[in-house]
């Protein structure tokens, strides 16, 4: 048992969409992210991509998405318990939660490049 009140299922939703608007005011990149999937949704629905061509890019986008919030969501936490001081282990697990979020990029990117080459070639 939990020594925590439990929140009610309105109260979950209710903090996701807190923690979304915090991500969205709280770091740029997550904005471009952001806009570069509605583009590529565009894109999509006027070359005619199928449902599952759009399943895979929303997967992408997704995986994008997801990969910002928690590299925002570490940074945060490392911030809070470190105090803002320097560590070199608060650096590499920031590089690394960095590097997770490039990684995903590049292969959301690749997926796009062989989802529309076929379209546009």
């Amino acid at each position: 048992m939990t020594k925590f009140k439990s929140q009610g299922f309105y109260n979950t939703f209710k903090n996701a969409r807190k923690g979304f608007r915090l991500v969205f005011k709280s770091e740029t990149n997550i904005r471009v992210h952001l806009i570069i999937a509605v583009l590529v949704l565009m894109a999509a629905y006027f070359l005619g991509f199928d449902y599952v061509e759009y399943c895979i890019l929303l997967i992408a986008i997704a995986l994008v998405i997801i990969s910002e919030m928690i590299n925002t969501a570490i940074e945060f936490a490392l911030d809070s318990v470190y105090h803002n001081r320097y560590s070199k282990m608060v650096g590499m697990a920031k590089d690394i939660s960095a590097g997770a979020v490039m990684v995903a990029s590049v292969i959301s990117a690749a997926i796009g490049v062989i989802l529309f080459f076929k379209h546009l070639f």
